[in-house]
């Protein structure tokens, strides 16, 4: 017979790096995982895990049992969360993190389904950092992050992409002398904070040194705040091409002469742990489902 409850607590000490805090987050007592990884051991013939200090790291096999059933076993996971769904209801608390552009943009009708399902929703917004620090600490039972997580604790697909646009308002071309990202890049920009993510995405993709830019002229972490501050004429900027569209059309912004604009891949990332709990695989199916049906989260301009 397949040990599948030691398989699990297998692979949470895997992916957690730590058999205390694997037995955490299954509700488990640490001895008890213990025992699940020495069964394992003992009709493997191998070790798993080597211990040190600070937790366990995986052996060899690990990392081969880990490939032959890490995938079959998360698959099997969600889909009987969605059958106890089916059965069960979806009420309760689902937590959600993403970027506060993109949430607002994008998950209104997907978080709208889900309330009227009965899921109690708890949204926090923020950057890369706040995101994975939530996902890290607990805190959060699904994510929108402008990358797919190293942490094989997460599980992560791919939902939406966003084209980056470099643009300023006419009055600013006009004063600078800039119609170009290869004119503008001297100029101070207007960024999301003092590394410049975006900008130095574009910059990269149009063939420019991205360590050649001046000190932005003013941060500010909320990319609406950085469109009108350019709308304002107070320097140029990169924003995602739906924040963008209608500043545009109506001409208060510009779009600076540049190549293809280069493509910001996001993904609806989740702890492989919360899976387990049906309504979390129902809000990550709705927000997945209803998102491929959108066409403006990966148009161009």
């Amino acid at each position: 017979m397949v040990p599948l409850i030691p398989l699990r607590t297998f692979l949470e000490v895997r992916r957690t790096g730590s058999i205390s805090a694997a037995a955490a987050r299954l509700g488990i007592t640490q001895p008890a995982a213990s025992t699940h990884i020495r069964l394992l051991e003992d009709q493997l013939g191998r070790p798993l895990f080597t211990r040190h200090a600070r937790g366990v790291e995986p052996t060899p096999m690990a990392e081969d049992l880990a490939d032959a059933v890490g995938g079959a076993l998360d698959g099997i996971e969600a889909r009987y969360a969605r059958l106890r769904a089916r059965g069960a209801g979806v009420e309760g608390i689902v937590r959600l993190i993403g970027p506060p552009e993109f949430v607002q943009h994008a998950l209104v009708p997907a978080l709208t389904r889900l309330a009227e399902s009965g899921v109690d929703l708890r949204i926090a917004l923020g950057g890369a950092e706040a995101i994975y620090a939530a996902l890290a600490d607990g805190q959060a039972d699904l994510a929108i992050t402008a990358s797919a997580p190293d942490d094989p604790a997460l599980g992560a697909e791919r939902i939406a992409e966003e084209r980056l646009l470099a643009v300023a308002s006419p009055r600013w071309i006009a004063a600078h002398g800039a119609p170009g990202l290869a004119d503008a890049r001297a100029h101070p920009p207007l960024a999301y904070d003092t590394d410049l993510p975006l900008i130095r995405i574009v910059i990269s993709a149009a063939g420019h040194p991205p360590d050649a830019l001046p000190p932005p002229r003013a941060t500010a972490p909320d990319l609406r705040l950085l469109r009108d501050m350019a709308e304002a004429g107070l320097g140029w900027t990169v924003l995602p091409h739906y924040l963008a569209r209608e500043a545009l059309r109506s001409g208060t912004l510009t779009r600076l002469a540049a190549p293809e604009p280069p493509a910001n891949p996001l993904f609806l990332t989740w702890p492989r742990s919360a899976l387990r709990t049906p309504r979390v695989t129902h809000a990550r199916d709705v927000l997945r489902d209803l998102l491929a049906q959108r066409s403006d989260t990966t148009a161009t301009l």
